[in-house]
């Protein structure tokens, strides 16, 4: 997808929930484009600010000392006004009136649907770059965030475990993920947990009392469930309950949550989004539109936006086997 168009000036913004490293991608969004002789402005709280005319020319320092920060400087939000066509009408209008003839969009699954459909609609140059701690967008190995959220989760049940193992308890872990177990797979493998629990599906408690016994008949003193909650926090209650009535099995629970979201971007995500930013706004001078940066084969390329509008449907299925081949 190209376009003959010459790109004078790019804006960029992030949609949908934060994650680390997307201000390393802001940063570099725009200081390549300055670099390239390109005017660059930041939108604040994603596509409703864009509706709302919320947008502010960068320059260079408007970046400064942020790619150790979490969070976006930009904000961000959902926007239910721009899943109407009116919506969207406005947030055009208002690009085309400031001069800004291409947009960057940092988000999930949602904020990718709303891209392809603001492309369609008005063919106005975009591009977009996945930001999403759950690590969930077709066509791509990785999302910026997900590196971050795992070591924040695998710190935070390296804790647990060692109260589980002072009072020979049983804990439950919850971490995010609204439609990917791609967090607490690799949790799971990485803090040597005894099971993983999925929001959709049955739960086989047997199989989890079983392994539990099975440790404790060689001498174990703890044991790591990991769960991941689905679409929202809560689900290890039930779990707990289950395993407590049923079985006579006392768990703890520990619900990590937004945790997850905060704190400084692991190297990781500060690599891959500086990479990401960069490739965005060079495709863009280059007439490419409609697009997507993806990581594929440890490379970071250019895939067209209507191949990643997917959720992913792998679950990680070799991590599987690895968490059960390692938690006898």
């Amino acid at each position: 997808m190209s376009s003959t168009k010459k790109i004078q000036s790019v804006g960029v913004l992030c949609s949908g929930g934060d994650s680390p490293g997307m201000n390393c991608a802001i940063r570099a969004i725009v200081r390549t484009a300055i670099g390239q002789g390109l005017k660059a402005f930041g939108i604040q709280r994603g596509y409703q600010g864009l509706i709302e005319n919320q947008i502010r020319a960068m320059d260079v320092s408007s970046v400064g000392n942020i790619i150790q920060r979490g969070g976006t400087i930009l904000q961000t939000s959902r926007s239910k006004d721009f899943m109407t066509v009116e919506g969207r009408k406005k947030a055009a209008d208002n690009l085309r009136a400031l001069g800004i003839d291409a947009l960057v969009v940092i988000g999930g699954n949602g904020s990718y649907k709303g891209a392809q459909t603001f492309y369609e609609e008005h063919h106005f140059p975009i591009m977009g770059l996945p930001g999403t701690i759950d690590n969930d967008i077709s066509g791509t190995d990785y999302t910026i965030g997900f590196d971050t959220a795992v070591q924040v989760a695998i710190e935070a049940v390296d804790r647990i475990r060692d109260t589980a193992s002072s009072h020979d308890r049983t804990f439950l872990v919850e971490v995010m993920g609204r439609n990917s177990p791609a967090i607490a797979v690799h949790t799971a493998v990485c803090t040597g947990a005894e099971n993983i629990v999925f929001p959709k599906g049955q739960v086989d408690y047997d199989k989890i009392v079983n392994h539990i016994k099975r440790g404790m008949a060689r001498g174990k003193n703890s044991s790591i469930i990991i769960v991941c909650e689905g679409d929202g926090p809560g689900l290890s209650y039930e779990v707990q309950k289950k395993l407590e009535k049923d079985y006579n099995l006392p768990a703890h629970v520990c619900i990590l949550g937004h945790i997850q979201r905060g704190g400084s971007p692991s190297h990781m995500d500060r690599l891959i989004g500086s990479k990401m930013g960069q490739l965005a706004v060079n495709g863009l001078i280059e007439g490419k539109t409609g697009m997507v940066t993806v990581y594929r084969q440890g490379e970071v390329r250019l895939a067209p936006l209507q191949d990643c509008v997917k959720e992913k449907q792998d679950i990680e299925k070799n991590y599987l086997e690895l968490v059960r081949t390692l938690s006898i």
